[in-house]
């Protein structure tokens, strides 16, 4: 063999290479675990009173300071000497956020307000009637936001221009005379520009989590933004808020309650004009319908949020929105305006809020004040905004909310001083030792703030982030030294987080989330445990499995199978790729996929050796003529895997990488350093024994007739047929990565009953929720549609919270909803249903391209369209079958049957695996066509599958072993995913044997099997 030294040389490096890198992760375990033994030492001894859940609270806290602390310390030495425990932290292997907790979302960048603000006037109707129809056309269309935006403005305002919407505003590129061509260019470069920006303004906001190695991926033409925060310790809540913050500050005057008695008060009326025509009880109506504007005779101090609300006519949310009578739709029985008071010195006094609202009402007050004849009651300058909820002692937050009137200056729809303005923001405290903002203002903001001060001495200035009023401090003297403060009911985390959104500085454009996961350390180490304990005992079925089979030559294929995998996981860790939990899979898979390539060369060996061959010969010709099949197996899939990559989402990004590095790895460990270690051993004038008692006696001359029963093979072909399309009909589980919703896997004390707790979800949501077990009856996974509709940040803590409050009877006694979302909601997912259909055009796309690709390589492989066409129709066998099991069988499991990503992982890498064993049977017919001339087509190919039918069975075997065993041991995260692979094993190796091969005699039956190389 030539080039020994350099295999021999490569191999070396990458030994070294590996080892060096993966010792980062096993310092960096060593070092964590003296700190957490120390952490749990000191805790132990300090809190050995406090009950458990404290006790761990402070564990926690102890451990962080020390991790903190350490940082700098040298943990090791490399090549460029001392490295710290900082440094060996980032290059140490990256585990995804599946195997040790996290969380991850996809962020995808809104263009339509970007557009509106571009335009001369923001309020044109055409311009918004198009960026509506843009909107709802954006979830069933691959073309970008500013095309669908074009396409339909044109087709509404056909003699209209682009330009007139856009020429003379803030922007100066657009010209009154460019073409609408023209116009679309300028404005899908802002938008390319503010997708830029947003996406670094989110990588400055992530470096502020403390996360040793996050993953922040865009995607420019879709305008998506992938974030991972594996291990992050934050509340999932604080995260969502915090990324899609767009830093929209503004310091705005305010309305007084004084100020607004008449303006209400018409208002009201006009309300029940819009609701006229329906019978009201005056009496009850009149009550209700007055805000008490008097000053409180109490001078002494000011009314509490709950005396306010029990004022007069308490809010009563679920009486509001319904036809009812005319009384029931009143301004005043959702919102409780805020009575002025009286100072010492007897003098009115306003609060800067106007009143206070249930935050369940919020959405309901909105939709009253959005009806024009209530909206033209009331300043045109004004804007309501919701203040943030006091919280309890405990933390706990109130769901009332105070409400603000803000007053924009006439005709404008930005405030006099924005974020602009703001020149440094840091987490301080204020006068009275409470969290604060501090801020620092720019040159012409400290001018703008001087003036603004000045003309409100006495008077409030609400400071509001994103639609919030964070606080409505009182003006005492004008302030000129450019300094501002932002203080209020913040926890110290909060003021830091506010503080890195203002300093980060506002996102061009808003990024809301569309998909997220969460999941706990408890469900995350699972998964490693499971993936661990799967990984080696594949390990060790097939080390044993081929020293079994093929003796001492065994030995080979576990020196390179060690090698393989050792340079896959070295490789990853060096290019800091993210090991997640499919990753293991496909390092299980890899095991069974890394031996099949000495599988097929030592098959071939001991074919030459029984045509009587010397063993350093049948060695060379063995290698040498095992060489295209090896080859045409690892492209094919190698195909499926780069599409995989390039379609794949998160965890199966993951997957593909593996098995990306695998295959190439198997063909270098499997080929070359195999060889190399063969070469080596027979120099020395030995050999290794190939054969085995096992090995002797299995399929050594076997016989089978199989094109005989081609026609059998042919009508279970068409029930498979059958069975597929009626699959289609039958239906799927779908994942909630294809169908939209929020998906919880929960945790309980004890047994759950599915149908009780569906029962008493349906309540809760109005809709039944899909409940399934997770490995027992105590762990549930529940999905729901509920609000997924909804684009308000507070969503997902709604649904958490009704989901909280149905099942608090079925939790221990006195469990708190923190506790529910720390210690009982172990992972989470939120899909909204415009990212659901992308992921499912994806999984379309991705299939239809790996079978396409194949036939062209098969073609262009053996020149015969008929190979091509055989290969596709036995790829389709395969998919069908796996598709009718997941269908009619999706509740005769213990486990989820679901149609997600990991789904199609499956489907592609069966695509890819059967196509080893039918590439392996082609090759050979082709061979024997050429050494057979003058034999007919049945005999030719029987006998190219009964030589190839041990490899065959090898191959599929090993393969079937590793899925097997990841089947049972990997866990839950990847239980679907085996399945699907054993599915497609099994059909596989059926496939190439009874249904690829025999239509290479039915289609073009003058045709010979050789194809145009061979003629």
């Amino acid at each position: 063999m030539q080039f020994k030294g350099l295999i021999r040389f490569f191999a070396i490096a990458l030994i070294l290479i590996s080892v060096f890198q993966l010792h980062f992760t096993w310092v960096v375990r060593n070092h964590e675990s003296k700190m957490e033994n120390k952490a749990r030492a000191y805790t132990n001894a300090a809190y050995a009173g406090a009950d458990t859940e404290q006790k761990e609270a402070e564990f926690k806290k102890r451990l962080r300071r020390l991790l903190d602390s350490t940082r700098e310390t040298t943990v090791t030495y490399g090549t460029m000497g001392a490295i710290t425990y900082q440094k060996a932290k980032e290059q140490e292997l990256n585990l995804g956020l599946d195997l040790q907790g996290g969380m991850s979302v996809t962020l995808e960048v809104e263009l339509e307000g970007l557009l509106r603000s571009l335009s001369n006037n923001p309020k044109e109707p055409g311009l918004n009637k198009a960026l509506a129809t843009a909107l709802s056309r954006k979830a069933n269309s691959d073309a970008d936001f500013i095309t669908l935006f074009a396409a339909a403005y044109q087709e509404q305002n056909p003699t209209a221009r682009l330009a007139s919407v856009y020429a003379g505003s803030g922007q100066r590129t657009i010209k009154i005379n460019d073409s609408d061509n023209d116009v679309i260019t300028k404005l899908r470069a802002y938008a390319e520009g503010a997708i830029s920006n947003t996406y670094n303004v989110l990588q400055k906001r992530i470096d502020q989590f403390g996360v040793a190695q996050p993953n922040v991926q865009l995607d420019k033409t879709k305008g998506i933004i992938t974030v991972e925060l594996p291990g992050v310790k934050d509340d999932p809540e604080r995260v969502r808020k915090y990324l899609q913050a767009t830093a929209n500050l503004q310091f705005l005057e305010v309305y007084n309650i004084g100020e607004l008695d008449k303006p209400l008060t018409d208002a009201e009326q006009a309300l029940r004009d819009y609701y006229s025509g329906v019978k009201t009880d005056a009496a009850a109506d009149s009550a209700a319908a007055k805000p008490s504007t008097s000053a409180s005779t109490d001078t002494n101090r000011t009314a509490t949020v709950d005396e306010l609300l029990a004022i007069g006519t308490k809010p009563k949310s679920d009486t509001v929105g319904k036809s009812t009578a005319a009384a029931q739709q009143s301004l005043f029985r959702v919102f409780q305006p805020m009575a002025p008071q009286q100072d010492a010195d007897g003098r009115t006094q306003f609060a800067p809020n106007i009143g206070y609202i249930r935050s369940s009402d919020t959405s309901v007050f909105n939709e009253y004040l959005q009806i024009e004849n209530v909206k033209s009651q009331l300043p045109s300058n004004l804007v309501i905004a919701y203040g943030v909820a006091e919280k309890s002692d405990k933390g706990v937050k109130s769901d009332v909310l105070p409400v603000y009137a803000l007053k924009f200056p006439e005709g404008a729809e930005k405030a006099r001083l924005e974020g602009d303005g703001v020149q440094q923001a840091t987490q301080d405290y204020d006068d009275r030792g409470r969290p604060a903002i501090k801020m620092l203002m720019t040159k012409q903001g400290e001018r703008i703030w001087a003036d603004l001060t000045t003309e409100n001495v006495g008077k409030p200035i609400a400071v509001v982030l994103d639609n919030i009023v964070y606080s409505a401090p009182n003006v005492i003297n004008p302030i000129t030294g450019g300094n501002s403060e932002i203080s209020g009911n913040f926890t110290v985390e909060e003021a830091q987080d506010l503080a890195n959104i203002l300093q980060s500085g506002k996102l061009p454009a808003p990024a809301r989330i569309v998909q997220g996961t969460v999941v706990g350390p408890t469900l995350g180490a699972a998964a490693v445990k499971g993936g661990a304990l799967s990984f080696l005992i594949s390990f060790l079925v097939i080390f044993g499995l081929m020293l079994i089979y093929y003796n001492s030559a065994g030995w080979v294929a576990n020196i390179a199978l060690i090698l393989n995998l050792l340079f896959t996981v070295g490789i990853l860790s060096a290019l800091g790729a993210t090991l997640t939990a499919p990753g293991i899979a496909g390092l299980v898979l890899t095991i069974g996929m890394a031996v099949d390539t000495n599988v097929i060369i030592f098959e071939r060996i001991k074919d030459e050796l029984r045509k009587g061959k010397s063993y350093l010969l049948a060695v060379q010709d063995g290698y040498k003529r095992s060489l295209p099949p090896v080859l045409d197996s690892h492209i094919t899939t190698l195909i499926t895997a780069l599409i995989l990559f390039y379609f794949g989402l998160g965890p199966i990004l993951g997957f593909a990488t593996t098995q990306i590095l695998g295959i190439l790895l198997s063909l270098f460990c499997g080929i070359l350093v195999s060889r190399l270690i063969s070469d080596f051993w027979t120099n020395k004038q030995r050999h290794f024994e190939y054969f085995s008692r096992i090995s002797s006696s299995i399929l050594s001359n076997a016989n089978f007739r199989f094109i005989e029963y081609r026609k059998l093979a042919y009508a279970i072909s068409l029930v498979v047929l059958a069975a597929g399309v009626g699959a289609l009909f039958n239906g799927f589980d779908q994942g909630v990565e294809y169908k939209g919703g929020r998906s919880y896997t929960v945790r309980f004390d004890n047994t759950m009953k599915t149908e009780q707790v569906s029962s008493t979800l349906k309540q809760a949501f109005g809709e039944n929720p899909i409940i399934k077990t997770v490995g027992d009856n105590r762990t549930l996974n529940i999905t729901t549609s509920f609000l997924i509709d909804d684009q308000s940040k507070t969503a997902d803590s709604v649904v958490e919270t009704r989901m909280y409050e149905a099942l608090k009877g079925r939790l221990p006694p006195n469990t708190t909803y923190y506790e529910f979302k720390r210690n009982h909601i172990q992972s989470s997912q939120t899909v909204l249903p415009s990212i659901s259909d992308d992921l499912k055009k994806g999984a379309v796309k991705a299939t239809v391209f790996a079978l396409v690709a194949i036939f062209i390589y098969i073609f262009l492989r053996f020149r015969d369209w008929r190979y091509s066409m055989g290969t596709i129709f036995a790829l389709l066998h395969d998919v069908l079958v796996t598709l009718a099991v997941f269908s009619f069988l999706k509740h005769a499991v213990p486990f989820p049957l679901e149609i997600d990503q990991h789904f199609i992982a499956a489907v592609l890498t069966v695509i890819g695996f059967s196509m080893n064993d039918t590439v392996i049977v082609f090759d050979r017919i082709r061979e024997n066509a050429h050494l057979m001339k003058g034999a007919d087509k049945g005999t030719i190919i029987n006998r190219s599958i009964n030589e190839t039918l041990s490899r065959t069975i090898m191959t599929s075997l090993t393969v079937f072993l590793t899925i097997l065993i990841l089947f049972i041991f990997g866990g839950e995260v990847t239980r679907g995913f085996a399945f699907a692979m054993l599915i497609g094993v099994v059909t596989g190796t059926y496939s190439s044997i009874y249904v690829a091969a025999p239509v290479l005699i039915d289609l073009a039956r003058k045709k010979p099997l050789t194809g145009m190389s061979g003629q």
